[in-house]
């Protein structure tokens, strides 16, 4: 199994952490003093052959470890496949499962990879990871300090046409932002052309009455809302083919055209809360135009718009917080036009931006940022530094 180095850390380490990953694009990893020990990436784990190979892998990593493992790291998630076998392995070994908020794990793999040892913003945008409170988080502002992190912001949520479902067909994320701005009975006459009158007065009705609605702060559904209102997608037939078409007109707008005007387009509330439906509002009166161009406009206004957004939010965390270091995680990161952008403008201020450059940002390195947050909590419980005078509310990892 491959072998990655790390930069030293300047801390006694007292063993190694096996961490089981997360549930898609599945990989789980050894961290140790002489770096960290990947399997290959397994899937999914709603196949029941990757879980196979999945557990295979753990089990031949225990047998390669150099020393004691000393912990198993796993996803906050109860019912993940990973999860249950972090429990089990861990039970085994008599040693502790700790588990790992999934967005500081984002965090945590940049911060592991560049032997972090300082308090920083964290960014992750991703599609989902269950929340300390049990929601769908996926659009989150963090300070991060090792095991020690607070939660200072959040996307607006929305609601979850169908649950799981709304994740899959943007034209139900476009249904949510319409009833979220006080539309709702526009769903009907909007979307029965393309997905047929029944459904379209379903999702309108569910929304209306609150039923089967969950909410998620994920940034990955504000990317399907958006290719949703534009028209663009309507059901994707793989992960992120909505927010992969979208990117792909917005940077064909703007190689032909330039950055159209995107100013205002969102709001930032006292309470960390951005809220992008402003910017939807927007979306939704170029697609009424029905010219393409006028589509084009609006993915290349999303993105652009999205960027500006996020360089207020993270301004407003480091003067309250006085961290120089941000740091960038989630599988959103794989857009070029957001994170390229998003880097120049925060490095124009002078701000230091991190992203892992030798693991995957999504899901496929969560492993590391797993075991790196367990490492830090039991050094931390074995009084290695003593962060809570950082923070007015400290979460812990469990």
């Amino acid at each position: 199994m491959m072998l990655q180095p790390l930069p030293a850390t300047g801390k006694p380490v007292s063993g190694a952490i096996l961490a089981c990953g997360a549930w898609l694009k599945n990989a789980a990893c050894l961290l140790q003093d002489d770096g960290v020990r990947w399997t290959p990436v397994h899937g999914d784990l709603d196949d029941p052959v990757n879980c196979l190979a999945l557990e295979d892998s753990v089990h031949r990593l225990v047998a390669q470890a150099q020393g004691t493992i000393v912990a198993v790291a796993h996803d906050l998630h109860p019912d993940f496949f990973s999860t249950r076998l972090a429990l089990r392995i861990a039970a085994q070994l008599g040693v502790p499962a700790i588990a790992v908020q999934h967005h500081h794990a984002h965090i945590g793999v940049a911060m592991a990879e560049f032997g972090l040892q300082e308090a920083v913003i964290g960014l992750a945008l991703d599609g989902v990871g269950l929340g300390t409170d049990g929601l769908a988080w996926g659009g989150e502002l963090l300070l991060v300090d090792g095991a020690a992190w607070q939660r200072l912001g959040h996307l607006q949520e929305l609601a979850l046409p169908g649950g799981d479902v709304a994740a899959r067909e943007p034209w139900r994320m476009a249904s949510a932002t319409l009833h979220a701005l006080d539309r709702g009975d526009e769903i009907t006459q909007r979307f029965s052309g393309s997905v047929g009158q029944m459904a379209a007065r379903t999702v309108q009705t569910m929304l209306k009455r609150g039923v089967r609605c969950p909410t998620t702060t994920g940034a990955g559904r504000w990317f399907d809302a958006a290719a949703g209102a534009l028209g663009i997608s309507v059901k994707q037939q793989f992960e992120a083919e909505a927010a992969i078409a979208l990117e792909k007109m917005a940077a064909a707008y703007l190689a032909d055209h330039g950055e159209p005007e995107h100013t205002g387009q969102y709001t930032l509330g006292a309470d960390g809360t951005l809220d992008l439906r402003p910017l939807l509002a927007s979306l939704f009166a170029l697609a009424d135009r029905g010219d393409p161009h006028a589509i084009a406009r609006g993915a290349a206004l999303f993105h652009l718009t999205l960027v500006d957004a996020l360089v207020a939010w993270i301004d407003q965390a480091v003067v309250v917080h006085r961290a120089s270091t941000i740091v960038l995680g989630g599988g959103c990161f794989l857009n070029r036009i957001m994170t390229s952008r998003l880097h120049d403008a925060l490095a124009r201020r002078g701000l230091r931006i991190l992203l892992p450059q030798t693991v995957s940002c999504g899901d496929a390195g969560l492993a590391l940022g797993q075991a790196w947050v367990a490492r830090e909590q039991l050094m931390a419980s074995h009084n290695a530094y003593d962060s809570e005078s950082l923070f007015n509310e400290v979460i812990p990892c469990v």
